[in-house]
């Protein structure tokens, strides 16, 4: 089986933009658990304000600014949700 793009999206969101991509891979990105590879990004004036994916190496994780966070990926309408959830707590702070 070869990877199957599931999603991918750019769009202006606030003052920022999101960006995202989300593949079905053959076999889990060690040393994770699960079939799939994303990078879901919001970048603000050039500068990394949240960023999600599972590098290989180093598994599921978020970056909330400057804070590199450990990530419990569920499924992938969790992730969405969680990364919206982490956009709209930025946004109102």
């Amino acid at each position: 089986m070869k990877a199957n793009l599931l999603y991918k999206f750019k769009q202006a969101y606030g003052e920022g933009l999101i960006e995202g991509v989300i593949w079905e891979v053959p076999d889990p990105v060690p040393p994770s658990e699960h079939p799939f590879k994303y990078r879901l990004v919001y970048i603000k004036n050039g500068k990394r304000i949240i960023g999600y994916d599972n590098e290989r190496g180093k598994g599921d994780h978020k970056h909330i600014e400057e804070k590199e966070l450990t990530y419990m990926f569920i499924d992938i309408p969790t992730l969405l949700a969680d990364f919206k959830k982490d956009l709209d707590d930025i946004n109102h702070e």
